[in-house]
């Protein structure tokens, strides 16, 4: 007997169950339990031989973070310290969170999990699938894309093979591993409910799975897996209005990890390039009043002056239809097919102009072009890539002194800096250049510093000796 027939005969009884839940009233699992283990002779079929396989790839990773606590202003004075005697560091508590991750390279010992669940933490852990618990180390993580990547020292580790996620179709049966609330390699499943999922919000750059498999607290960071056993997504969000699960899952495609863990061990992190064009989507009512017959696609708005973007002959008003040979079915795509290329990448364009189809061809520029390592400033900075760059503000377009990619574990990234921010002051001294800067680090010695920066819109106070 085949295994499609002896799913039918499986279906069959499941649908008959049903029926006769509905007609009698009796609890549909009081009705499923009384169905036979095997159908024609053949055993039911069973996730068990598959699972056997990518359990013991799932880890559960454990963080620390010490938080300073709050102090009343009189405590922070040096003399009220002493004549009260209070220690002079301020003391500190201890965060914990769990997470979960998946191995994807034995040999190298490197597991994949999201940034949101290593974010600021002092150290990390990795249970195993046979309880070693081991040290993990940060080689980098994307905060765009909710994307970490670690390495462990440990033998015998069983990885997980990647699959293609653009293969999936929606209905494709899925299967999630992970650490809910704690409670390790907890296995549920369900199918994909949709594909490309954008503008939840969640992430810089989104293109989500859509599952209704079971995704709760701590599955963060773990395996969504086809029937195959293989690596289609890594669990990142659910949408809980009442604060559980309510069957809507989202899960970050394999092939968009793929791109971001390959620049993470190239770099330390992504270095995107930049394109210098703004969009906007393709409706039905911006395309009657082009005259053209198209749904799908990013109207450009708005094309920089000096950026890729010109140099490839990008203009306002051109309906971005592919990049690369990949089909562009709005904003959202467009800034996601080029936001995961990298700085010098040469990126295809295919638009629509005046109703004419034309391809246009361009090379993505360096974001980090005349930065220069931190140490060449102060050994306060090794680690990270700092340069001038200009901004909008507030106050018109100015030149100010940002952060690019820092090494995880380095001085700089010890400070409290991280990827993007702008340094505006060094213990209230303005950063105008990188001149002030390295004048501001040296008068500061071996003392406690602050640092003013500009984060995603938001001021941050950061102290560091």
């Amino acid at each position: 007997m085949t295994d499609s027939s002896t799913m039918q005969k499986l279906l069959y009884l499941l649908q008959t169950a049903a029926l006769l839940s509905l007609l009698s009233g009796w609890p549909l699992a009081q009705v499923s339990a009384a169905l036979p283990a095997r159908v024609d002779g053949q055993p039911l079929p069973s996730l068990a031989p598959m699972l056997e396989r990518v359990v013991p790839g799932v880890v559960n990773i454990s963080t620390l973070t010490e938080i300073a606590t709050e102090q009343h202003p009189l405590l922070r004075d040096p003399f009220f310290r002493r004549f009260f005697n209070i220690p002079g560091r301020p003391r500190e508590r201890e965060n914990h969170s769990l997470g979960s991750g998946v191995v994807i390279d034995a040999d190298r010992g490197l597991i994949l999990t999201n940034h949101h669940v290593i974010e600021s933490a002092d150290a990390m852990h990795v249970t195993l699938h046979n309880g070693r618990r081991v040290e993990a180390e940060l080689i980098g993580s994307d905060p765009e894309t909710d994307i970490a990547l670690l390495r462990v020292t440990a033998e015998a580790l069983t990885e997980i093979p990647l699959a293609d996620s653009d293969a999936l179709r929606v209905g494709d049966f899925v299967v999630a591993v992970g650490s809910p609330f704690g409670l390790a390699q907890t296995v549920t499943s369900g199918i994909v409910s949709a594909l490309g999922r954008t503008g939840l919000g969640i992430e810089g750059y989104e293109s989500f799975i859509q599952t209704d498999a079971s995704i709760n607290p701590g599955n963060s960071g773990g395996p969504l897996v086809n029937l195959n056993g293989e690596l289609v997504g890594l669990n990142t969000a659910i949408l809980a209005p009442g604060g559980g699960n309510v069957g809507i899952g989202f899960a970050i495609p394999t092939n968009m990890v793929r791109i971001v863990v390959d620049q993470i061990l190239e770099h330390g992190g992504v270095r995107r390039g930049l394109f210098g064009a703004a969009a906007q989507d393709l409706t039905p009512e911006l395309s009657a009043a082009l005259g053209i017959e198209l749904f799908r696609g990013a109207v450009i708005t708005t094309v920089e002056t000096g950026s890729a973007a010109e140099s490839a002959g990008l203009k306002p008003g051109d309906i971005v239809i592919a990049v690369d040979n990949h089909s562009i079915g709005n904003s959202a795509d467009l800034r996601n097919r080029i936001g995961l290329l990298s700085a010098g990448s040469a990126v295809e364009l295919s638009i629509l102009r005046g109703g004419k189809r034309h391809t246009l061809h361009g090379t993505l520029a360096d974001p980090f072009a005349g930065f220069i390592q931190g140490k060449t400033l102060s050994m306060m900075l090794e680690g990270a890539l700092i340069g001038e760059t200009l901004r909008d503000t507030p106050r018109g377009r100015q030149r100010l002194v940002g952060v690019g990619p820092l090494r995880p574990g380095s001085p700089a990234w010890m400070s409290g800096l991280r990827d993007g921010d702008l340094i505006l002051q060094v213990n209230r001294m303005p950063i105008r250049n990188l001149n002030d800067l390295k004048q501001a680090l040296q008068a500061v010695g071996g003392e406690l510093y602050s640092l003013q920066v500009l984060r995603d819109g938001q001021l941050l106070l950061l102290a560091r000796r």
